[in-house]
């Protein structure tokens, strides 16, 4: 039989020909040892020009398009296409790789740059959105991520002069990128009128922010900062491609096919044109360029690389060349010369010789080239076209022989006849032609038999037959020349064929894999001498087969290098050589062949990494040398650990069953029981599928696992202590090198990784993320640091992990097969291995990935365990044969036979090894596995008197064995833990049942004993007293599934799974029979009740529909009562059975002798909300009839008040069984309850604690499935909190009903009298009335934002802080960060926020002074980090919360910084800020969270509070871990909304509560509650550091003790009130800092006010409107003063120059208008409700007041002299009133048709007309006071206005900008002098425009810090100030200083 294993010799890549220069750019530079690196394929390339020597890097599968260079120049970064691609960073000199970055790019990488230091790398996607990426290489981990643009990104360079700063351009764009935090922010580059906007190519950075970019016009554009500021016309003919910054200047090379060099101002120096040089040509063009020193490196589109001299330019050397453009299909080797030839569709035909590594001949042809064929002396070649022709050419001048075409279609093939008499030539029209050479190539026959195009053609050695493949797979015979078909295949059994380059026929079978597409190999050729097969195919790959090969699914050696399809392969004439063309990479490669005997002493070179020597799991032969499985391995491979639900489910289960108990939840519910369980002991430990899982901790202690539960166990007092933190099956548990730590790892949907320490059983770190389904094998490594793990998905992914801080360091996909062990290697962590089914791999980190190799054995064997020994490179690993195999490195050295049947488990010692398997025997061994130094057989023989229980057969398979404090601990597949002292006695420690489900669960009537019974075929006496141990055991026939002991507890009955049951002896075990009836439920739907005397059935019980789950006797034993599985619960009468109907109200007087039954009225409440996933599976009332513990499908033992009325009652819920819950029953006492698992196989007794002896012990969880909905309180201000939805403003919409077409899309009407250009009529009037401006007028340049009135009070907490001391305080409005320095009352702003600011904290740490966090509005916000003083933004982070950001808090390191999001989940995010890196993310709440705060003396530990909800939460590495908070300790406690939290000392927590309470939490426990702390909810607390005092705010109204604000004692018994004046009705503080015997205090009516500690006297700091938007504004004619109106009923009067409120008037009724009149001594206010009012400034006395209009005033105007005053409503009305008649304002006329709501007006400068604009985008003129409309354009074109607000008219179309479709410019101001105008709208936009404004989309600047929606903006007089009001933001006033042309003002 032919040799199935892969041949012995293999192939070594000697040489690439060629250079990828088609669509790559910047591809090629020096290394800082003068060689080149480039690439070409998926092979970098680094040439050593000097010695003509290549070396090669392999770790990319796939074309590599990108490439950059370290700048200490040894080290390369690539960048691949593909799905799934990734970077790798490699060592130019060793060619290995140093990292891999992976999992963020798809499709391809198509640019990298590193920067300045080398320590950052960049990298752009070729996804649909360009993603940028910036990778800390090192570590392989991406420290930012943001979208680069919508097309293409050609070019990216970080700025080598600014820190952090990053360039990149692209098709018509170029973006200048700033890295902060962990957000990389672009600014796009303004091209201006300086350029045309176009694709830039290429760039490079310079200083002083300049950067220098190519176009593809040829120009070089030259960039300051974002603004291009002058072009270099004309740098290169067309578009520049490369541009090299070097330490003399820039080099640009370009598609014209010249370099440029520049110096560094980009003056130029010099210009090579290399298509004028010798090597030129025409169509030359450069891709990319590298200047070094005085040499220049070249590559060109047509994959050649020049090295041009500097001083001798006009001779560049050609140092490499390869085919370019289109594909390469033809190749041929000279029959006695080392040549091969190569003929492609760019058309020429090129000569290589392969000892010189060089092109030694080329010559163009006329077509492209698709085949070639050397005659067999070497003298002709000849070519096929892929038009059909062919050529014979000369092979020693390249002159045409002769040139033939006698076909249409392309020549696929051709080859000479062995005795060189003739050429078959094979083409696509499924023909051979045979041509005769000697009579010059005539044909002289021709094949026709194949019904599909040729592919490939041998002839025999004799020249007489000829074999082809055609494309349809059929393989046909010739006879030559003739042509005639062979049909007889008799007489080709003894032909010899002189070459086998088919690839199809019995001696290549075994090339195909089992299940392929016949065209995917291209190409074979066969070497006969050495009996081997090369292959190439499309997936890039070379394969070395044994030849012949006959059977399917041979295995071979694959060799990777080309990335596509591979399109042909020969072997060289001597066959030292493997030649392989690439199609679209365009690359020859040449593979040096080494045969067996040499390859022997080549292994110790050190393997390339990825060439794989595949036994490879490709290789899919039928595997006949594998050894047949063992039957245990068998099974463990098989288990599956998926769920139908898993627990991280429930949430949304949950959420989903809400609605519908809705209705439910307002009865009343039961409350949970006061009494409650705690775990106490566990028979049981999780053998049968995990290994090495038990080991001794440093104190002595043993710790395992078992279910969801890690046990540690003291083995001199029996007791055991619990870790619960799991919430399903652990399957790997690992020790750390001080055994003071444990990891275990579990099943789950994103399973999670716990590191716990053994003494506290409290969590240090929680790793998730990353493994699906589960984890099944976990390391430490040797100095404790790291962590690895394997997960169960189908890839067995492998996960390196520092596992304090969290973070993965490196992931691979590990194999396909189950890995049953991982080890860190103790000298070095960076390495590992792993063993598993049919594998053993050894793995060393790169970066963010890891490289495996194989490790090379004969043949593939299962490994079961494997450990290091006493070197790095020495590895033993126990196979499931029981064969010890000893590795060093990857290979093997030898084998040892240990034991019969598999190694499940080794342990290293000190001086030699443990080893223990299936046979039951524990082995120890010497260091070198040369000699058994003693052996201990586990028999019952030797069980040691003081073990607790019994072993259940001898020999048990070992799974687990560790030494420590001179014992050996052994762990069984029975679940028996055993210690076998050194000297031989075995005790038994700890055991459970084997594997199967356990059902069967009884206690006895009056001993503290137990019964259990399992489908392992056991039935178990249990001791529940202290000695825990296992009394007895009986092997049975079958598996049982339930169990009962009769009344006197002398009988016990075992029900068994095949129908039968059994009543033994309860002590003995041994089978009898006494009693009086025993009731037996069987599977088949019927109970049968038995006289136990007789063992006679006496009656049968029929009638239920489905199978019996629960039954119980009355007391008096005449009455049954049944549960099914179809939720029935029937009753039957013993003995005969009858079936009776009992009313429910009467079932519960009957008097049950046991209850076990889940149905029925007393025990409604058990069944959860999600009950259609989760079964009640069983349930017992304890015997005193107060507490009924139930059990369920998802692991839960809960325990409810009994009788349980009423759905969904509450209970104490328990987690540490893993999955369902089979069986509950209380002992004869209630002191105990047993609990057994199902699939956990184990047995739990919980203790049960009564009230008084129970201190809140962590375990105690209470779980209701509902909150109850009537007891979260209420008040107005938090549900309108609760409820506000936060719309970014890019989204807004408009203000006002508006309706029509908007102005700028309207179509202008001609007018008809349009002026002739030269006109004797006077000159156009003044379009405004330029009053009280100094003689030059000058337009105004700039603003610049210097006041701000108002303060976020309404919907935000806790944003008011005191900073330097209490010198300035901080605070936050509209998207503005205020700094008010209280001395100067001078304000400073962050405007960096693009909307709203929603929170704001302070840094507390004294390392980090100042430093301010503040969270936005918008669909992905950001939080900026900054520094108040300087406004330096420290620190972007773009998060996760969709919505917003509604809390941050900083830790007391000031190191994190903790953010609470508005999204559905309500996200907690922890942010390492100063990095911007993400530490830990979790769904908070399903209802908003308000607040969370890190706990002022702590890192890991905050509290969140919101809707009926407090959670106390741990970080623990990454992973937030929460506690609810527990209320049961405190009678009538109730859940109710919190609202704010403070801290004191050993870990108490205040929360204020919505009724004004105040509860005290001791952990998470409530202890106390204040109450009513504040008559209304109590918004804010702060917990002052210093001195540990808590200052309270709350809503309240003002009396003599005090109100809104308090001072407490640091335990909150003592307090203090102040009284805010600010004589509202009810106070209601929103903010409270303290600071140096001052307290600062925010209010909801956006004040901000000073509070003496000493005195309790107020100083108001800031004002600003409360609620409603902002409508009215109206500026003082002569002094700097203005007056604004708003909703919330007042008109404020503010001063720019003292920046403070002067007076405030509350009208009552909120108010829409004001304005002053001319002289400024009246104002008139209109309001909403449709009146107005006119006071005198003076006095503040109202002069007059009407109402005459029912809807709101929208403007009011005083006429300019002072005549008549105009009102505008809603009802599309202006009426006029003659303000000269005195104050009974009477109206003297109004403008009727007006056709919408009028929006602003404007008088004329001689009071006879009025404008309007109005609700339908059009704007109106009537007459004054007639109202009369006027209609000639001409009119009013000659109109000069007094003032100019309107937003309509030609005069200010261009204010209108293009993406106003749902929002609208709402107002506008022309300022006095008539040169400029200012808009505001909808998007909270200041815009400033010239005057007037009449193209569309006119040129502006813009202004942000309003949020959405502006309502009214003005200018003061003499323009110094633009004021502006917002909507939104209601208290925005902002002050704008104009800056004009000349004078600057200094702000």
């Amino acid at each position: 039989m032919a040799d199935r294993t892969a041949p012995n010799c293999h192939l070594r890549l000697e040489w690439v020909y060629g250079y990828r220069g088609h669509q790559c750019r910047n591809n090629l530079y020096y290394t800082a040892a003068k060689e080149i690196v480039y690439f070409v394929a998926g092979v970098g390339v680094v040439y050593n020009t000097r010695e003509h020597k290549q070396k090669f890097y392999l770790g990319h599968n796939d074309d590599i398009i990108s490439l950059a260079l370290h700048p200490e120049r040894v080290l390369v970064a690539t960048g691949q296409v593909g799905k799934e691609p990734y970077i790798c960073v490699w060592d130019s000199y060793t060619v290995q790789t140093v990292s891999i970055l992976k999992d963020m790019h798809t499709h391809g990488i198509a640019c990298l740059a590193f920067d300045l230091d080398g320590q950052c790398l960049v990298s752009v996607g070729l996804d649909s959105k360009n993603t940028i990426c910036v990778w800390d290489w090192r570590q392989g981990k991406v420290l930012a991520a943001a979208p680069g643009h919508t097309d293409r990104i050609f070019d990216i360079s970080w700025d080598l002069y600014q820190q952090s700063k990053l360039v990149s351009c692209g098709v018509k764009h170029i973006k200048f990128w700033s890295l902060c935090g962990n957000a990389l922010t672009p600014k796009r580059g303004v091209f201006g009128k300086t350029g045309d906007l176009q694709t830039i190519l290429c760039l490079a950075c310079a200083k002083d922010e300049i950067t220098y970019s190519g176009a593809l016009n040829g120009d070089i554009y030259v960039w300051k900062g974002i603004s291009l500021i002058r072009t270099v016309q004309g740098a290169h003919g067309s578009g520049i491609f490369s541009m090299n910054a070097c330490e003399e200047g820039f080099a640009t090379g370009g598609r014209d096919g010249c370099i440029r060099l520049w110096d560094l101002n980009f003056k130029p120096i010099t210009v090579i044109d290399l298509r004028e040089t010798d090597q030129g040509y025409k169509g030359l063009s450069v891709r990319s360029v590298c200047w070094r020193g005085d040499h220049i490196l070249v590559g060109t589109q047509d994959s050649e690389i020049f090295e041009v001299v500097v001083h001798d330019r006009t001779k560049p050397f050609l140092i490499m060349q390869g085919h370019c453009e289109g594909e390469l299909w033809a190749l041929a080797v000279h029959p006695t010369k080392p040549l091969a030839m190569t003929g492609s569709d760019d058309r020429s035909v090129r000569i290589w010789s392969l000892v010189d590594h060089a092109l030694i001949a080329r010559c163009n042809m006329e077509e492209p080239i698709r085949c070639a064929a050397v005659s067999t002396d070497g003298i002709h070649l000849a070519l096929g076209m892929k038009d059909g022709s062919f050529t014979v050419l000369r092979v020693r001048d390249m002159t045409e022989v002769v040139h033939i075409k006698d076909r249409k279609e392309a020549i696929h093939e051709l080859k000479y006849s062995p005795d060189g008499a003739h050429l078959a030539v094979g083409s696509n029209d499924n023909s051979v032609d045979i041509y005769g050479v000697v009579q010059r190539y005539k044909k002289v026959g021709e094949c026709v038999g194949s019904s599909s195009f040729i592919t490939h053609m041998d002839w025999s050695t004799d020249s007489k037959y000829l074999q082809t493949n055609d494309g349809n797979g059929r393989r046909l015979f010739y006879r030559m020349p003739s042509g005639k078909e062979v049909t007889n295949r008799e007489e080709l059994k003894l032909v010899q064929w002189s070459s086998w380059t088919c690839v199809l026929g019995p001696e290549v079978n075994g090339i195909w894999p089992k299940y392929s597409d016949i065209n995917d190999i291209n190409s074979v050729d066969a070497n006969f001498n050495s009996q081997v097969l090369v292959t190439a195919d499309d997936y890039g790959l070379v394969k070395l087969f044994r030849y012949p090969c006959v059977r399917k699914g041979a295995k071979f050696k694959k060799y990777l290098g080309h990335s596509a399809h591979i399109t042909n392969v020969r072997w060289s004439h001597d066959y030292q050589w493997v030649i392989t063309i690439g199609g679209a990479d365009h690359s020859v490669f040449q593979w040096k062949f080494v045969p067996e005997r040499k390859s022997k002493e080549t292994l110790h070179i050190a393997p390339q990494e990825t060439l794989v020597d595949s036994h490879s799991e490709e290789s899919d032969s039928d595997q006949s040398d594998v050894p047949e499985m063992d039957s245990e391995i068998e099974q463990e491979t098989q288990l599956t650990y998926r769920r139908q639900v898993y627990k991280e489910d429930l949430p949304q289960l949950k959420e989903q069953c809400k609605e519908k108990h809705r209705a439910m939840a307002m009865k009343k519910r039961e409350r949970a029981p006061a009494s409650g369980l705690r775990l106490h002991f566990i028979h049981g430990y999780r053998g049968y599928d995990c290994r090495s899982n038990l080991f001794y901790t440093q104190t002595g202690e043993i710790v395992y696992h078992v279910a969801a539960v890690g046990v540690v166990y003291n083995r001199q007092q029996n007791t055991q202590r619990f870790y619960l933190g799991h919430d399903d099956d652990i399957l790997c548990l690992a020790i750390h090198p001080v055994k003071d730590y444990v990891a275990t790892g579990q099943v789950g949907r994103d399973s999670s990784i716990h590191v716990w320490e053994t003494e506290f059983l409290k969590p240090l770190s929680v790793l998730k993320g990353f493994h699906q389904f589960g984890v099944c094998a976990l390391d430490f490594s040797a100095d404790g640091k790291r962590l690895a793990s394997v997960g169960l998905d189908d890839n067995h992914t492998i996960v390196l992990w520092e596992w304090r801080k969290g973070e993965k360091l490196s992931t691979i996909r590990g194999s396909k097969d189950k890995i049953f062990v991982i080890k860190i290697n103790p000298y070095m962590p960076d390495k590992l291995i792993t063993a598993g089914v049919k594998h053993m791999k050894f793995w060393h980190r790169a970066g963010g990935g890891l490289i495996g190799k194989k490790g090379s054995m004969g043949k593939t064997e299962t490994m079961m365990s494997a450990v290091y020994g006493w070197t790095e490179e020495m590895v033993f690993s126990g196979t499931c044969a029981g064969d010890i195999c000893i590795w060093r490195d990857m290979f093997l050295v030898k084998t040892v036979k240990a034991h019969d049947g598999p190694v499940f488990s080794m342990h290293a010692l000190e001086k030699g090894f443990v080893t223990g398997g299936k046979d039951g025997i524990v082995a120890l061994w010497d260091d070198t596995f040369e000699r058994c130094l003693k052996t201990y057989a586990i028999k019952r023989a030797v069980l040691a008197p003081g073990s607790k229980g019994l072993l259940l057969e001898d020999n048990p398979s070992i799974r687990a064995i560790s030494l420590g404090h001179g014992h050996i601990l052994v762990g069984t597949k029975n679940g028996e833990i055993l210690e076998v002292d050194k000297n031989g006695p075995i005790t038994l420690l700890v055991q459970g049942h084997m594997e199967g489900e356990v059902w069967g669960l009884a206690t006895h009537p009056h001993l503290p004993l137990c019964a259990t019974v399992s489908d392992d075929k056991t039935l178990r006496i249990w001791d529940l007293s202290p000695s825990h141990c296992m009394l007895a055991v009986r092997k049975l026939k079958k598996g049982g599934r339930c169990c009962c002991f009769s009344p006197d507890g002398k009988a016990l009955a075992v029900g068994l799974n095949d129908g039968s049951f059994l009543i033994v002896n309860a002590d003995t075990l041994e089978d009898l029979y006494n009693g009086n009836y025993l009731a037996v439920a069987s599977g088949d739907s019927f109970v049968d009740i038995y006289n136990v005397m007789s063992s006679k059935r006496v009656g049968v019980c029929k009638g239920s529909m489905n199978y019996i789950t629960h039954l119980d006797w009355d007391k008096r034993g005449k009455l049954l009562q049944v549960n099914t599985s179809a939720k029935e619960q029937l009753f039957f009468e013993a003995p005969r059975g009858k079936k009776q109907t009992i009313p429910a109200t009467e079932v519960d007087k009957i008097d049950w002798s046991t209850w076990t039954c889940v149905l029925g009225s007393s025990c409604e409440g058990i069944w959860p909300v999600v009950s259609e996933v989760t079964e009640v599976t069983s349930a017992c009332l304890s015997n005193d009839r107060k507490l009924l513990a139930t059990g369920d499908d998802l692991g839960y033992v809960k325990l409810f008040k009994h009788p349980v009325k009423g759905k969904y009652a509450k209970f104490k819920r328990y987690m540490a069984h893993s999955t369902h819950v089979t069986n509950v029953r209380w002992s004869h006492d209630d002191s105990l309850l047993a609990s057994v698992g199902g699939s956990d196989t184990c047995l739990m007794i919980w203790s049960h604690e009564t009230e008084g002896c129970r201190e809140a012990r962590q375990c105690d969880s209470e779980e209701s499935d509902i909150e109850s909905e009537d007891d979260g309180g209420y008040d107005s201000d938090v549900t309108r909190e609760n409820e506000i939805i936060y719309v970014i403003k890019a989204l807004s919409t408009n203000m006002r009903p508006m309706t029509g077409v908007k102005p700028h899309l309207q179509q202008k009407e001609p007018s008809v009298d349009e002026r002739p250009p030269v006109s004797r009529a006077p000159p156009m009037p003044e379009k405004l009335q330029t009053n009280n401006v100094g003689k030059k007028k000058r337009p105004i340049e700039d603003l610049v934002l210097e006041l701000v009135f108002g303060y976020r009070g309404n919907d935000c907490r806790n944003n008011v802080h005191y900073l330097n001391e209490g010198a300035d305080i901080i605070y936050h409005t509209a998207s503005v960060g205020v700094v008010l320095n209280l001395t100067t009352a001078c304000q400073s702003f962050y405007l960096e926020h693009s909307d709203d600011i929603l929170c704001l904290t302070i840094n507390q740490h004294p390392k980090f002074p100042n430093v301010v966090a503040t969270g936005q509005v918008a669909t992905s916000p950001s939080i900026h980090v900054w520094e108040a003083m300087n406004k330096q933004t420290l620190s972007v982070l773009r998060c996760h919360h969709s919505r917003g950001v509604c809390s941050v808090s900083f830790s007391a390191t000031g190191k994190l910084l903790l953010s609470v999001g508005l999204d559905p989940q309500h996200t907690l995010t922890i942010w390492k800020w100063q990095e911007g890196a993400k530490v830990a993310c979790r769904a908070g709440h399903t209802q908003r969270i308000f607040v969370a705060e890190f706990r002022p003396d702590s890192d890991t530990q905050f509290v969140s509070v919101g809707i009926k909800h407090v959670r106390f939460w741990t970080l623990a590495g990454r992973a937030l871990l929460s506690k609810k908070g527990v209320l049961s300790s405190i009678e009538d406690a109730r859940m109710q909304t919190m609202l704010s939290v403070a801290f004191g000392a050993n870990n108490l927590t205040f929360t204020g509560t919505i009724s004004g309470d105040v509860c005290v939490w001791k952990e998470h426990i409530l202890v106390r509650i204040v109450a009513k702390a504040h008559t209304g909810p109590v918004f804010t607390m702060y917990t002052t550091l210093r001195d540990g005092l808590i200052v309270t705010g709350g809503k309240e109204r003002p009396s003599k003790e005090g109100g809104a604000l308090k001072l407490w004692d640091q335990e909150l018994k003592r307090c203090r009130g102040f009284r805010l004046e600010t004589g509202q009705i009810i106070d209601c503080v929103r903010s409270v800092c303290r600071g140096k015997g001052k307290i600062l205090v925010g209010t909801r009516n956006a004040e901000i006010i000073e509070v003496g500690e000493k005195n309790a006297a107020c100083n108001i700091l800031v004002n600003g409107h409360m609620d409603g938007p902002i409508w009215g504004l109206g500026a003082h004619p002569t002094r700097d003063v203005f007056l604004s109106a708003a909703e919330d009923g007042t008109v404020r009067l503010w001063d720019i120059s003292e920046r403070k409120m002067l007076n405030k008037v509350n009208l009552g009724h909120p108010a829409r208008a004001v304005s002053y009149s001319p002289e400024g001594d009246m104002v008139a206010i209109g309001m909403k409700n449709g009146e107005f009012i006119i006071l005198l400034v003076s006095s503040l006395k109202i002069w007059g007041k009407k109402r005459d209009r029912r809807s709101a005033i929208q403007d009011i105007r005083f006429s300019p002299d002072s005549h008549f005053l105009a009102v505008g409503s809603s009802e599309n009305a202006v009426d006029f009133y003659d303000l000269t008649l005195g104050p009974q304002l009477n109206r003297i006329n109004c403008c009727r048709d007006i056709p919408s709501f009028v929006m602003q007006m404007d008088f004329s400068a001689d009071s006879c007309y009025v404008q309007l604009s109005t609700g339908a985008y059009k704007r109106v003129v009537y007459e004054v006071p007639s109202g009369k409309q006027v209609t000639e354009q001409a009119v009013i074109d000659r109109i000069t206005w007094a003032t100019w607000t309107s937003v309509l008219g030609d005069e200010v179309v261009g204010i209108w900008s293009r993406n106003t479709d749902k929002a609208d410019v709402t107002c506008a101001c022309v300022s006095h002098s008539g040169l400029n105008i200012v808009t505001g709208d909808d998007f909270g936009m200041v815009k400033l425009f010239d005057f007037p404004c009449t193209e569309k989309f006119a040129k502006h600047k813009r202004f942000l810090g309003h949020s959405a929606h502006l309502t009214n903006i003005r200018f003061t007089n003499g323009d110094r100030f633009v004021v502006s009001a917002g909507g939104d933001d209601r208290r925005c006033l902002i002050c704008c200083h104009y800056v004009p042309h000349t004078q600057n003002y200094k702000i």
